[in-house]
C-alpha cells in the first residue's frame, strides 16, 4: 500500500464547510439583488452578479478542487491562470451576448405601436 504524497490530500471537513458556506452566500446575494429589486441600475446589477459568480467559481476551484497558487506546484499555478483566463472570456462573452440580444431583439417603441394599431 502506497503512502500519500505530502500536500496532495483532500481538504478537511472545516475546509469543505467554509467552501459550502461561501458558495451558499455567493448564490443567495444575486437572488436577493434580483428578486428584491435592490438595484435600480441594471448595468451595475449585472456587474455585481457576474463578479459574485466569478468569485463563486474561484471558491469552488480552491475549496473543492484544491487548486492553489503555491510556488512548489507550478502546474497548479498554470492551471489557475488558464482557469482565470477562461473565466474572464466566458463572463465577458456572456455580458456581450446579453447586451447584444437586448439591443437587437427588443422591438423599438414605434414597432410596438404599429403592432398595437393592427388589432
Amino acid at each position: 500500500m502506497s503512502t500519500p504524497v505530502k500536500g496532495t490530500g483532500h481538504g478537511s471537513l472545516h475546509s469543505y464547510l467554509v467552501g459550502f458556506a461561501l458558495s451558499v452566500i455567493l448564490t443567495l446575494i444575486p437572488f436577493w439583488l434580483v428578486l428584491g429589486d435592490v438595484m435600480d441600475n441594471t448595468a451595475w446589477a449585472v456587474v455585481v452578479i457576474f463578479t459574485l459568480g466569478g468569485l463563486q467559481m474561484l471558491v469552488h476551484i480552491h475549496y473543492f478542487l484544491h487548486v492553489s497558487l503555491k510556488v512548489d506546484e507550478g502546474w497548479q499555478v498554470m492551471s489557475m491562470v488558464l482557469t482565470i483566463l477562461l473565466l474572464v472570456i466566458v463572463l465577458a462573452g456572456s455580458i456581450w451576448v446579453m447586451f447584444n440580444l437586448e439591443e437587437n431583439m427588443m422591438p423599438a417603441h414605434d414597432q410596438i405601436e404599429r403592432a398595437r394599431s393592427l388589432k
